[in-house]
């Protein structure tokens, strides 16, 4: 029975014990932790913008599908509470981290 290579399920850097296999990406093709925050905390405020926006086109009568502005609402605040409880779970991860002695 021949038994398969495991591949890793990214991109590791040499020390880390697993090579770096031809289809893996490079590290300047992978984003960085920073920037995928910094990403999903714009699609949150674009969200928010958004559901803003829809709102204020309610009011002023521009929109007459309420359903289509409750959507945007509830989009935003269901982003929002996923961003928080991601902020949660860092923090937990942190204040672990900190915790252990060396």
């Amino acid at each position: 029975m021949a038994l398969n290579q495991i591949n890793p399920i990214g991109p590791f850097e040499s020390g880390s014990g697993v090579k770096k296999t031809q289809g893996a990406q490079s590290r300047k093709d992978v984003s960085s932790f920073k920037d995928t925050l910094t990403g999903f905390m714009k699609d949150v405020n674009d969200a928010q913008n958004k559901a803003d926006k829809s709102i204020e086109r309610l009011a002023a009568g521009e929109i007459n599908d309420v359903h289509q502005v409750m959507n945007a609402a509830q989009e935003a605040k269901v982003a929002f509470n996923m961003m928080m409880e991601v902020r949660n779970k860092v923090m937990d991860a942190y204040q672990e981290v900190m915790r252990i002695r060396i």
